[in-house]
């Protein structure tokens, strides 16, 4: 091989880097849209409290419930189709969200959106992994890959806010979708395909039950916050058990499953899928009620509330990008316990607040999270990719992030009923003292989670140690 095809392989890779994290960005833009102009929305649309926590959670049903499909899709089928088709449906989905004045109708697109960035986010990971040798190069990329998660989560309450003000809630939509479409267009030129030299083939009575599965557990966290007896919930929690049993049950028996249940006993996809499921359900659940919470209790602004929200997120954005100048020497699942301790550390640090406090109150507590977070990011997109087997790196992604999302949605939901639980007093103070016991809570899960990473990996350096000491090699 010579220097000049070495230059152009480089090229080539710094290109599908590019496009996969930009993919990723545009799909989290999407998902955290609504955060920071939640109000306006709802109120044009005419959704009432139910309406409103379908708009927030909807995006989520999507996401979680097409994220493992689509990974296998992805490494079976082509990477780059899979990621342009995704790009395609969430334009699509953004444009007719915005066309039709109804909240069902708007619940549903969102929900369109979801799989269509899930899409994007299985198979982004993908093409990282096969752009990649394992290795220093790899890690750098997903440091990059884990900055895009952080960046987009910055940008969109502080896109939609700022449009808002300008114009209508509106624009970020119609904005997401052309971005999504050029981005289209941009991968389609310079992504090269990439598949799995090995087929498993689509496991669709796998992937129908999960997602049946997956959307009933998820209806039923959103509709309960409206009443956890009402025989509705009961239903979907019902349907949502057996379904999931008859997917483990069918998933155990097939021969192309779309995830390798032996998977869930190896000690390195335990700690990433662990840590995902605690992200989302600690640090994402709490930043996701942020907004909606200081403009409800301290009156702060959409503008000045999603500007905060920018404080944790851009600082993990620059702390993933630097996290790979962390030595090789600690671990991805160190990295990630150490990073969710930090997170933990962070959110403790968001309570305790009052009626007198400002802006200024939650900058500390935004930045240790922020950069803990960072760390975090980094680690769990390298970690979902080098914990399956070689090859597979669009099912490591959706397997991952469809924990993400998951303990998000019900993270969400334990956020919300903590802080909204009736209490003495006027609604402001009872709104502040439920945040105070819900940033508590998000951290106790953030530090559980932490214990928990450290513990599986403990786990693996002594099954690894046994292992040497049982056949040791010698060289020189």
């Amino acid at each position: 091989m010579t220097s000049s095809d070495v230059q152009d392989i480089a090229v080539q890779a710094r290109r599908s880097l590019v496009v996969s994290a930009l993919g990723t960005l545009l799909v989290l833009v999407a998902f955290t849209t609504p955060l920071s102009t939640i109000n306006a929305t709802a109120a044009s649309l005419d959704a009432g409290v139910s309406g409103t926590t379908w708009i927030l959670s909807s995006m989520s049903i999507g996401l979680t419930a097409a994220l493992l499909s689509t990974g296998t899709i992805a490494d079976d089928y082509g990477r780059r189709r899979t990621l342009v088709i995704g790009l395609l449906v969430v334009a699509a989905g953004s444009i007719v969200g915005v066309l039709i004045p109804d909240v069902v109708a708007f619940v549903l697109t969102r929900i369109v959106v979801g799989i269509g960035g899930a899409a994007v986010i299985a198979s982004s990971l993908g093409i990282i992994a096969h752009s990649y040798a394992p290795g220093p190069a790899r890690a750098a990329a997903s440091g990059i890959w884990g900055a895009s998660v952080g960046a987009g989560i910055a940008i969109g309450p502080l896109l939609s806010a700022l449009l808002e003000r300008v114009h209508s809630w509106h624009d970020a939509y119609w904005v997401l979708a052309a971005a999504a479409v050029a981005l289209a267009v941009t991968a389609e030129m310079l992504v090269p395909e990439s598949r799995s030299e090995h087929r498993r083939g689509l496991d669709l009575p796998g992937a129908v039950l999960f997602a049946g599965g997956i959307s009933a557990l998820l209806a039923a966290l959103v509709e309960g916050r409206q009443g956890w007896s009402e025989p509705t919930v009961i239903v979907l929690f019902v349907v949502a058990g057996v379904v999931l049993a008859l997917f483990w049950f069918v998933e155990y028996r097939s021969a192309t499953s779309m995830l390798e249940l032996s998977l869930l006993r190896s000690p390195a996809f335990a700690a990433a899928t662990v840590a995902a499921f605690v992200t989302g359900a600690g640090v994402v659940a709490l930043m996701s009620f942020m907004s909606g919470f200081l403009g409800s209790a301290l009156g702060i602004s959409a503008v000045g509330a999603a500007l905060l929200l920018f404080a944790w997120s851009a600082t993990s954005v620059v702390t993933a990008i630097a996290a790979r100048r962390i030595s090789p020497r600690v671990s991805g699942r160190v990295q990630l316990s150490l990073g969710l301790i930090g997170v933990a550390v962070g959110l403790l640090g968001l309570a305790g607040i009052n009626e007198g406090s400002g802006w200024v109150r939650f900058l500390p507590g935004l930045v240790v999270a922020g950069i803990a977070s960072g760390v975090v990011n980094a680690a769990l997109g390298r970690e979902a990719v080098a914990s399956v087997p070689a090859g597979r790196g669009g099912m490591g992604s959706g397997a991952n992030n469809t924990a993400r999302y998951v303990g998000s949605a019900i993270g969400v939901t334990v956020v919300a009923v903590i802080a909204t639980h009736p209490r003495t007093g006027s609604a402001a103070r009872g709104l502040i003292e439920g945040w105070n016991v819900a940033a508590v809570v998000a951290a106790v899960i953030s530090l559980i989670g932490g214990v928990a990473v450290l513990a599986l990996h403990t786990r693996v350096v002594s099954v690894e140690s046994a292992a040497a000491q049982k056949n040791p090699m010698t060289t020189g």
